[in-house]
């Protein structure tokens, strides 16, 4: 068989290849006649009965003064270290309020912070364009301060996000405005692999932030300034395992679902979206509606989701903070109304490891956590 001939069969197949594929996603979109809220609604469900009382601010941290970026619990204890424009980490004990330790860093700009697995570590990072790890262990220099055990250095842009690997303690995702994400050996300081950047299916702009799923390790997603979400496989750095668009804005945040099969994101469009991993598809939409005569929509700065995945957790440009109920897409309770709440931008919040407080970070310089209240049992 000639080259031509070769040629013009392989031009053929790749026809048919793609016209299968339109096929096939007409007939996906045919299926797509409801979504979860619609579908719950026709089995008689009702949303949460939730009030004030329920989501109560037990404890106020202050001890910033610059504007809180980024939140993260320990697995097992009750600590929380906060990055804030002060450039400072300051780790707390969530039970008593205290201060257990300050760090002063390199970069005052810092965007992001993480707790290693074991508690022992701690990452950041910001527009250093670098991910600085400090153990907590560590003798302290003749300032009072904890060193740098190590600094990542790769991106070329700054670091947007970060996250350890559930299951795997010296292995750290960062996300940049390099347009990639990067999997580190912390150990060594060295790149394992590289997502995104020349490769084809890679973000085409700054990413914000990313997940790792706590069911899978080697899958993660990430969400960007290109208004889409893309899940990846740490096994296969050379393209994006799906696409997820919808989004009219930055995707400021993504959150896996506790089951792992599905995750959350919340963009500049004001609205949080939840997508099936497996199939592509939008379950919901959490959006609330504002009149025209509102010049701004406030937008999605940070998500959680309870340890059921019944509530959604969702933080606002404008002090807002909506509990959504994921399964008919109402909002419960907003605590940004409540007496107790910040005076600022919600940056960033967080559930604990057991699901039974929240703690949000704003730009009041405060964080607060928010326990539920009496013996109500943990959604």
């Amino acid at each position: 068989m000639s080259f031509p001939e070769l040629k013009e069969r392989h031009a053929a197949a790749t026809a048919t290849v793609n016209s299968l594929r339109e096929r096939l996603k007409q007939r996906r979109q045919q299926l797509l006649d409801t979504d979860v809220a619609n579908y719950t609604r026709t089995q008689g469900r009702t949303a949460v009965n939730f009030s004030s009382t329920d989501l109560v601010c037990c404890r106020t941290l202050q001890g910033h003064t610059g504007k809180v970026y980024s939140l993260d619990w320990t697995s097992e204890r009750n600590r929380i270290v906060s990055a804030s424009q002060d450039g400072r980490l300051i780790v707390w004990n969530a039970l008593t309020s205290q201060k257990t330790h300050a760090i002063k860093l390199p970069c005052a700009w810092v965007m992001t912070c993480a707790f290693a697995p074991n508690g022992h570590s701690i990452s950041c990072g910001g527009l250093d364009s670098a991910c600085s790890i400090f153990n907590l262990n560590s003798q302290v220099d003749r300032d009072g301060n904890i060193p740098v055990s190590r600094v990542l250095m790769g991106h070329k842009g700054y670091v947007s996000s970060c996250q350890y690997v559930p299951d795997r303690e010296s292995h750290l995702v960062t996300s940049s405005g390099d347009q990639t994400c990067v999997l580190w050996d912390v150990t060594t300081g060295q790149r394992i692999s590289i997502f995104g950047g020349e490769f084809p299916s890679g973000h085409t702009s700054d990413v914000l932030s990313v997940s790792v799923s706590s069911s899978n390790s080697n899958m993660f997603v990430s969400g960007s300034c290109d208004a889409t979400a893309r899940l990846w496989d740490a096994r296969i750095a050379s393209r994006a395992i799906r696409t997820y668009n919808g989004h009219q804005g930055d995707v400021n945040t993504v959150k896996f679902f506790p089951d792992g099969q599905r995750f959350g994101s919340g963009s500049d469009d004001g609205k949080c979206r939840l997508f099936d991993m497996r199939t592509g598809h939008l379950l919901q939409v959490y959006a609330q509606q504002h009149n025209n005569n509102e010049p701004d929509c406030p937008f999605v700065t940070s998500i959680a989701f309870s340890i059921s995945g019944r509530l959604l957790f969702a933080g606002y440009s404008n002090g807002d903070c909506f509990v959504w109920d994921t399964l008919l897409a109402e909002v419960v309770v907003n605590l940004g109304k409540l007496q107790s709440s910040h005076e600022g931008r919600i940056s960033c919040l967080g559930l604990s490891d057991d699901g039974s407080a929240l703690c949000t970070g704003s730009w009041d310089k405060n964080l607060k956590i928010w326990a539920f209240g009496g013996l109500r049992k943990v959604i």
